[in-house]
């Protein structure tokens, strides 16, 4: 029984006694409609309040957006607030890997069923020597490769820039958690995450998110290079490969000297260790390998974060740029479109429905707006907001008018407004000294002013 016929139930049995099945229908709708509300804003609570960690104290605290993914009150995303959000990423990624061959990553909850991503935690210990006694330093990784030689794993993060690395409590992990929201975002694997899709849409996305789980996400792995190309034989071989497998039979004859250099990296193209761990991607080949530090999105040049990343044309994309390389997204909600009604404007694609004000939601078809910081802004709210301020008369300098700027300050470009600061002499078209936000038609004005 869904929630309206239990609330219809519950009200109907309530004054059934008294005849008033009339009024009861009433109260049952009003409940509903609290209830439903109530459940939309608790989506809207996590992190609510939560500090900026970019605004600072020019936020009043997180609150999410109603369609957008922001926050209302200073615009940034979720990602730049200090919001505890593990267990919600882990639920995000333990989704992606259901249905897939990585499973294995992956723990179903006893009490709903919900998969929940197993992260690799790694703890170091190292004994610190002391005065009088030894103290224990501990270092734990928020997420390390799933190896089972360790060595490997913290070789692996030493390879990783040091602002990089996810150790719990420092910029790294910080950086890590803010690649997962903008790398993964939820809402392009899991409909019931987008805002009012129809049936068609829902039906559109979960066949396009079916399609790239089986053709192009994949973990990489950390291995030796010597490693890899053991696998890569092997595979040769099992697969009647001949050519490959000549080649591979052919660098097996080198020599030492030549095979510590036969390694090379797939996007920097330097020469790798052999004793030094590689990142291989399955879908690529085995004849691929990447250094830790170079395995990396070909579109943003982030980390793949959790070495999770999507194949497509010999190239390796983070999540968000995989969709947006196969789907076009809206620049106002942040979503994939999957409608084939859509608008696009200032090189953006946008749902017709959220080509919208930035500052104040209203919808902009058929309207004057001005782009700010490439979001679009409705005249009223860019005159409010946004306008520069004329020098001479102090007032907003509407956006469809003409002015004269210099260096950082505008006038209207009237005669009333651009004026010599000492004689109020029009200067439209004529030579000007500026000093600071004054203007002066001469020297000599110049020098009384000054004086």
């Amino acid at each position: 029984m869904d929630l309206e016929s239990k609330v219809k139930k519950l009200w109907i049995v309530r004054y059934k006694c008294s005849s008033k099945i009339i009024h009861a229908v009433y109260f049952w709708k009003l409940t509903v409609v609290i209830l439903l509300c109530t459940q939309m804003g608790l989506g809207h609570e996590q992190g609510f309040g939560a500090p900026c960690l970019k605004c600072k104290d020019k936020c009043e605290g997180f609150e999410l957006h109603f369609w957008r993914k922001i926050c209302r009150n200073c615009k940034c995303g979720q990602e730049e607030h200090d919001v505890l959000t593990s267990n919600e990423e882990d639920r995000k990624v333990g989704k992606l890997f259901e249905d897939t061959k990585y499973t294995t990553l992956i723990a179903k909850l006893k009490n709903d069923g919900i998969p929940m991503y197993k992260r690799n935690v790694m703890i170091l210990t190292n004994p610190v020597p002391a005065k009088k006694n030894i103290s224990i330093n501990t270092v734990t990784y928020e997420w390390a490769p799933p190896v089972q030689n360790q060595t490997l794993a913290r070789q692996y993060m030493q390879m990783l820039p040091k602002e990089k690395q996810p150790v719990a409590g420092s910029e790294g992990a910080q950086y890590r958690k803010k690649q997962l929201a903008k790398q993964l975002p939820a809402h392009d694997q899991d409909p019931s995450k987008c805002h009012e899709l129809s049936p068609n849409e829902v039906k559109q996305m979960e066949q396009f998110v079916k399609k790239y789980k089986n053709e192009a996400l994949g973990v990489g792995d950390v291995k030796l290079p010597g490693e890899v190309e053991t696998r890569a034989t092997e595979k040769n071989v099992n697969d009647g490969d001949r050519g490959t497998s000549a080649a591979v039979g052919a660098m097996e004859d080198k020599s030492a000297d030549q095979k510590a250099s036969q390694y090379s990296c797939y996007r920097c193209k330097l020469n790798m260790k052999e004793g030094d761990p590689a990142v291989y991607a399955e879908r690529a080949g085995y004849d691929k390998l990447w250094h830790p530090a170079c395995f990396v999105c070909c579109t943003c040049s982030e980390l793949l974060v959790d070495m999770i990343y999507f194949w497509k044309n010999g190239n390796l994309y983070c999540g968000r740029h995989y969709c947006d390389s196969e789907k076009p997204r809206c620049a106002g909600c942040d979503e994939l479109i999957f409608s084939n009604e859509y608008t696009q404007a200032e090189g953006q694609n946008w749902h017709l429905k959220h080509f919208c004000c930035f500052d104040c939601d209203c919808v902009l078809a058929g309207e004057i707006y001005v782009m700010v910081n490439d979001k679009p802004v409705c005249k009223p709210c860019y005159v409010k907001n946004h306008a520069a301020i004329c020098q001479g008369c102090h007032n907003a300098i509407d956006p469809e008018v003409q002015r004269v700027t210099y260096n950082n300050f505008n006038w209207h470009a009237t005669q009333e407004c651009f004026l010599c600061s000492c004689c109020s002499k029009c200067l439209i078209g004529q030579k000007f000294m500026p000093v600071e936000g004054m203007v002066f038609c001469s020297v000599e004005c110049k020098k009384k002013m000054m004086s």
